[in-house]
């Protein structure tokens, strides 16, 4: 069976590497007519995606799976217009390939250009969220990559619809239908041969729990950007406006518990804590507060934090807090415990914020935000494929200027080298 799947796997990926020359010099016009054709196809047949999720939501909740993962995996006619919508507004932003990056001429009269080519063929691994086929898509389309897509187990019919309506629209387009391919066998062995399949994938983008991030780490051997777990920080400093900060904490927290981008970890100065905290707790009283044994004294509605909450990403409704002694035990915290995501300060006090911006090495750092605007969509990128929270190539949400390599361009009149 291992051989088989090994064959499976080579032979997506053979075809995926033909659709990316094809994609990948294809005009703008064609691909933005492939994708409004998607995001029309994800429209008109919303209740077949709505079936298909129904059935991954049911094996889901059989399996035992808790609130924030349903909720990461339901799909209803608004989220499934949302996916649509982000789609229609990738049509609308500039075509990333041909950009040109720089250009210089050198003293023999050779005229250099560094320009914007794809990266070409995607791997793209990720777990529970269905949007995720239909905004990696779209993406990898626009930026002339094609993308192989293996959710996991427990989004695979909803999954497998919304990759058929992206191939209704590259083959309205007269696109190779091959540019967007969805691993369609459950067999877990189908993501190690993906993650070993560098004759045909230049590149593997994971976007899920640690569990995956560490097989990507362990087995592959195709470059990967990394999208790890995002143990995002909110720090209240003593110079913070606390009903903004009340309303920021909130919102970070809760708009959706379920998201990457969503705090994790609160810390807030001990000059302010007696204030803030009770304020807090009355702003959100369906939240779980675990604290340290001075915010516990405080108020009796914290419960005592073990030395995991620290570095727990619960995607739930809890919330780890955390007092500390100023700016500097502020910084020494968030850098001991961050997944270097995304990690905000709240503050009035300019100073303050300047030196957490520049101190803190995370992918996104923010003043006076939610963390969950930390999202591509929310930055003007249409959607994102991810939040890369390494260091090489791309870094943040990860759009379609992200998914761009370059090559140099070289313009001579005879030159030899000497």
């Amino acid at each position: 069976m291992t051989d088989e799947i090994k064959d499976y796997i080579h032979g997506l990926g053979e075809k995926a590497a033909k659709a990316a020359k094809a994609l990948a010099v294809a005009d703008e016009a064609t691909k933005n007519a492939a994708l409004t054709a998607a995001a029309e196809a994800l429209r008109k047949n919303k209740d077949a995606i709505l079936e298909a999720n129904k059935k991954d939501v049911s094996y889901a909740k059989q399996a035992g799976k808790n609130a924030a993962f349903i909720d990461r995996l339901m799909l209803d006619a608004n989220r499934i217009d949302g996916i649509a919508d982000a789609v229609d507004a990738i049509v609308k932003l500039p075509d990333p390939v041909g950009r040109k990056l720089a250009s210089f001429e050198r003293p023999n009269g050779l005229k250099i250009e560094r320009v914007a080519v794809p990266i070409g063929v995607i791997g793209m691994v990720f777990e529970s969220r269905p949007n995720v086929g239909a905004d990696a898509g779209s993406l990898c389309l626009k930026s002339g990559n094609a993308i192989i897509l293996r959710g996991g187990s427990d989004s695979h019919y909803s999954t497998k619809a919304i990759v058929g309506c992206m191939k209704a629209g590259l083959k309205a387009a007269g696109l190779p239908e091959d540019a967007i391919q969805s691993v369609e066998t459950k067999d877990r062995s189908a993501v190690k041969h993906l993650l070993k399949c560098a004759e045909y994938i230049d590149l593997v983008i994971p976007r899920g729990g640690k569990g995956l991030v560490k097989l990507v780490t362990q087995e592959a051997e195709v470059p990967t950007l990394q999208h790890l777990d995002g143990n995002c920080h909110t720090y209240i400093h003593e110079g913070a406006d606390l009903d903004k900060a009340t309303a920021i904490v909130k919102n970070a927290k809760l708009r959706r518990t379920g998201i990457c981008g969503a705090t994790e970890s609160l810390v807030i100065d001990r000059s302010v804590a007696a204030k803030a905290i009770p304020k807090l707790l009355d702003a959100m009283p369906d939240c779980e507060f675990r604290g340290d044994s001075d915010t516990v004294l405080i108020d009796e509605r914290v419960k005592v934090a073990s030395d995991e909450d620290w570095g727990t990403e619960y995607l739930d409704s809890v919330i780890s807090v955390k007092l500390v002694d100023g700016l500097e035990d502020a910084l020494t915290h968030v850098d001991k415990y961050s997944s270097y995501h995304t990690d905000a300060i709240v503050t009035e006090d300019a100073a303050a914020a300047d030196a957490f911006l520049n101190s803190i090495d995370s992918a996104v750092v923010m003043h006076n935000a939610s963390t969950q605007f930390s999202d591509g969509g929310e930055f003007g990128m249409g959607a994102e494929i991810g939040i890369a929270t390494g260091k090489i190539h791309a870094r943040g949400p990860v759009g379609l200027e992200q998914l761009t390599t370059f090559k140099y361009k070289v313009f001579g009149s005879g030159q030899v080298r000497a």
